[in-house]
């Protein structure tokens, strides 16, 4: 996994996953039908030595994984996050997984989404951060027209969800109009 400093957030603490994040509550989200409906993860059913295989499957490369801690101790931990990066090309895919079902709603994702965004821009410097998503998937889409992503690109009736053929839908941002303030993310406190 590439090093990454804990990152910080109005309400969280972003920090690189680790084996103290390895426990059952995670292994529950991914089980979960709810919290991977519109997940590939879905198709699988996670224990602990998978959750494992997974975390050591960032070790040597220049991915990061982290867990997002809230800052409410009550919360704790309540989701993850991927940035898969591509050095050579400056681009990195962003995933997220809010695991806690009582945390959704509140802006959480877009907030935690802002803040890994800005650390790959700023620190990692990339120059091109993207996020894909199912069309059904009205959370994240809400994420990405409040990041102000543009489309970057559609497969059409790409993934079956409950029976549905449904779109995978891809949106970008680029370093150079988000440090330039153009494509500032607009505030919400709802994602």
């Amino acid at each position: 996994m590439a090093r990454s400093p804990v990152l910080e957030t109005d309400r969280f603490l972003i920090e690189p996953f680790s084996e103290k994040h390895l426990t059952e509550r995670y292994v529950a989200w991914l089980n979960d039908p709810e919290v991977i409906r519109l997940s590939e993860q879905r198709f699988h059913t996670h224990t602990m030595d998978s959750c494992r295989q997974y975390m050591l499957s960032f070790e040597g490369t220049p991915n990061y994984f982290w867990a997002v801690l809230s800052k409410d101790s009550q919360e704790g931990h309540v989701g993850n996050v991927n940035a898969y990066v591509d050095a050579r090309n400056g681009v990195a895919d962003i995933g997220i997984l809010m695991g806690e079902r009582k945390v959704w709603g509140k802006g959480y994702g877009l907030e935690v989404f802002r803040g890994v965004t800005s650390f790959l821009f700023r620190d990692v410097r990339v120059r091109k951060v993207t996020a894909g998503t199912t069309s059904i998937n009205q959370g994240m889409l809400r994420i990405m027209e409040r990041m102000g992503m543009e489309p970057d690109g559609r497969r059409v009736r790409h993934v079956i969800v409950d029976g549905r053929e449904v779109d995978l839908v891809y949106g970008a941002l680029f370093r150079v109009r988000w440090l330039s303030g153009v494509e500032k993310p607009q505030e919400s406190a709802k994602a």
